[in-house]
């Protein structure tokens, strides 16, 4: 089915999970969209089966703390990073809840992790000012840069091209297989005045990269030469929060969270608000990522929401088709 404005209007939250008493700070489908895994201030990893809408599996981890979590290409590994200890990053089997190596480097607190699409391969940033590559295999890092200043990181969908976002004015574009030799392209773009870049996204089709921040815009521009193509604004950000913007498969939207507790949507090519999706949220929506594989869509706050569209939208559209 393809996403079009009256079916992303028609969302509806179809289950509410609330296994966690603080705030979740992140979550990643797996590559097949049918497991879900999140992390939460109160030092719990949840998996959750999204296609049965079921918990799966609740992970302790008091220790180290754990944020920024990703599943490691398979269902039953995750990287995340510590809030606790020190500023390890940990490689854990979700089979039988032991650490399968630890990649220690980095002196300050991680700021962005992002996993290869394509190899096992993942890059960090960090408070220290710098950028590190990993190879889930090795517990060496492969390749590091100093980067003078916060860094957000992300793989294309290939896995051919590393984006860097430093300091939230410079973009730089990194061939992965010669990430030492420095960047191809660098990108100076207008400095944010009141907020900083939290995180960068390359769409599904390569074409673009998403820039969220922990104020109330967030920026769309070219992935090919950086040019700016849209600014999205609307939703609320009033306590200077880092909150996550996500692309649609298609490349077509944007889902934002918001302090409202809502979700808002945008056309990414257009610009135009396409809606804002009330799932009465509690609190401040930190999270919101589209299934890469099926029809569905989860939010965080302390809770985690399951969206799906409603039924009379899918056989309209159904109807219209044939």
């Amino acid at each position: 089915m393809k996403l079009v404005d009256n079916v992303v209007r028609s969302f509806k939250v179809a289950k509410v999970f609330r296994e966690n008493t603080d705030k979740i700070n992140s979550f990643d489908f797996s590559p097949a969209g049918d497991y879900i895994i999140s992390c939460s201030e109160d030092d719990q990893i949840v998996i959750y089966d999204s296609q049965k809408g079921e918990l799966s599996k609740t992970i302790n981890s008091k220790k180290y703390g754990v944020d920024l979590i990703h599943f490691a290409h398979t269902k039953t590994t995750a990287i995340h990073s510590s809030t606790k200890v020190d500023d390890t990053i940990r490689y854990l089997s979700l089979h039988d809840n032991k650490y399968i190596r630890y990649f220690t480097g980095h002196a300050k607190k991680v700021v962005s992790l992002c996993v290869s699409p394509i190899e096992d391969m993942f890059v960090s940033g960090s408070l220290d000012k710098t950028l590190r590559l990993w190879d889930l295999r090795s517990p060496n890092c492969q390749g590091y840069i100093n980067v003078l200043g916060r860094p957000v990181a992300a793989f294309d969908p290939e896995g051919l091209v590393l984006a860097a976002g430093i300091n939230s004015e410079t973009l730089k574009l990194f061939d992965v297989r010669s990430f030492d030799k420095g960047p191809f392209i660098t990108v100076k773009l207008p400095q944010e005045k009141e907020c900083d870049w939290t995180d960068l996204k390359f769409s599904q089709d390569g074409r673009t990269i998403l820039i969220p921040t922990n104020g109330s815009l967030i920026r769309l521009i070219n992935a090919f030469n950086g040019t700016p193509i849209q600014t999205f604004t609307g939703h609320l950000n009033n306590k200077g929060i880092p909150i996550e913007a996500s692309f649609s498969p298609d490349s077509q939207y944007i889902f934002s969270g918001s302090t409202d507790g809502r979700i808002h949507v945008w056309n990414a090519v257009t610009g135009y608000k396409v809606c804002v999706l009330n799932g009465d949220h509690p609190g401040p929506v930190h999270c919101v990522k589209f299934n890469p594989k099926y029809m569905m869509m989860a939010s965080a706050c302390t809770n985690m929401a399951f969206w799906l569209p409603t039924v009379d939208e899918v056989a309209n559209l159904a109807e219209a088709k044939y």
